[in-house]
């Protein structure tokens, strides 16, 4: 198994442009010590990499389906799902073409859970019954060609086992401390009894509270002020809380009054004993003001 820095994870999924890796006076964050590096997953047939999960916004009730792939010069990529249809393609056209692919990632939209949670009257709403439903759970083949017809090909699986939402996601700035607890639902998407439901209903294989975490995935943002973002990777145990490095803790006590930040905090697992790599993931986030004064941040 090869070593990848966090910016790669959070490149695998999709997400690197919303959660910049880089800490103050342009240090960049490595997990270490007690929080250990996380690793890659191991090749997947042909290709260098290859996954596809399932993401929840449990705060703002969307989900949606990301994926990777990677592999040197390709001309084209595919994903056929475990029913066998094409979801995906992926080709590159002259210059492109010229240079080749190598690293695809690509998430859907993110529609939202619930009817209660439209904002417009034709936003399209996909609950957690109806995702489960248009994603089939199973292998998804890989497919990619590239000079002379060459094809490769690989397998990823895609689980419905989903794991529950943090809960009490808080940030203390006197002390640089965020934490978080264990949850037992998908928050907006889905509360303890829906998700009962669904199981009883065959719907989905675990309620979210059982099923197994193996990293907590944690994001720190501080809006107009990149350079102070901050991202780590948790191995799951006894662990829920991160202290921010002293460099940025230093600094954000030194930014203007009511300055908006969040806090994320990821629950990454699935059915580990199963798929040791599987990573489908739920966040919560709460937003986060400051050296808060009166009135307070506002509201956008």
């Amino acid at each position: 198994m090869k070593e990848r820095s966090i910016e790669k994870l959070e490149k695998d999924r999709g997400i690197l442009d919303k959660r910049a890796l880089i800490v103050a006076a342009s240090i960049t964050l490595l997990v270490s010590g007690a929080f250990n590096q996380a690793q890659a997953t191991e090749p997947c047939d042909d290709f260098d990499e290859c996954k596809v999960l399932v993401e929840i916004n449990a705060t703002d009730g969307d989900i949606g389906f990301h994926w990777l792939i990677d592999a040197e010069d390709l001309n084209s990529t595919r994903i056929d799902d475990a029913n066998g249809n094409k979801v995906y393609e992926n080709k590159a056209y002259g210059p492109l073409k010229d240079q080749k692919l190598t690293e695809t990632f690509g998430e859907s939209a993110e529609p939202v859970c619930k009817e209660s949670l439209k904002e417009e009257e034709d936003d399209v709403v996909v609950t957690v019954s109806d995702f489960v439903g248009r994603w089939a759970a199973g292998p998804y083949d890989i497919s990619g060609k590239s000079d002379g017809g060459e094809q490769l090909s690989g397998e990823t699986q895609l689980t419905h086992w989903l794991p529950a939402a943090p809960k009490d996601v808080a940030f203390d700035q006197n002390t640089g401390v965020i934490n978080w607890i264990a949850g037992d639902d998908l928050g907006e998407c889905a509360d303890s009894d829906e998700l009962t439901n669904l199981v009883l209903a065959s719907i989905l294989p675990a309620h979210p509270m059982y099923v197994r975490v193996s990293t907590w995935e944690v994001v720190f943002e501080v809006e107009d002020f990149p350079n102070l973002n901050f991202a780590a990777r948790i191995p799951f145990g006894n662990f829920t809380m991160v202290s921010l490095p002293n460099e940025i803790s230093a600094i954000i006590n030194n930014v203007p009054s009511n300055t908006k930040a969040k806090v994320e905090v990821g629950a990454i697992g699935g059915n580990l004993s199963v798929i040791p790599d599987d990573d489908n993931a739920t966040f919560s986030e709460t937003p986060i003001c400051l050296n808060e004064v009166a009135p307070g941040c506002q509201e956008d």
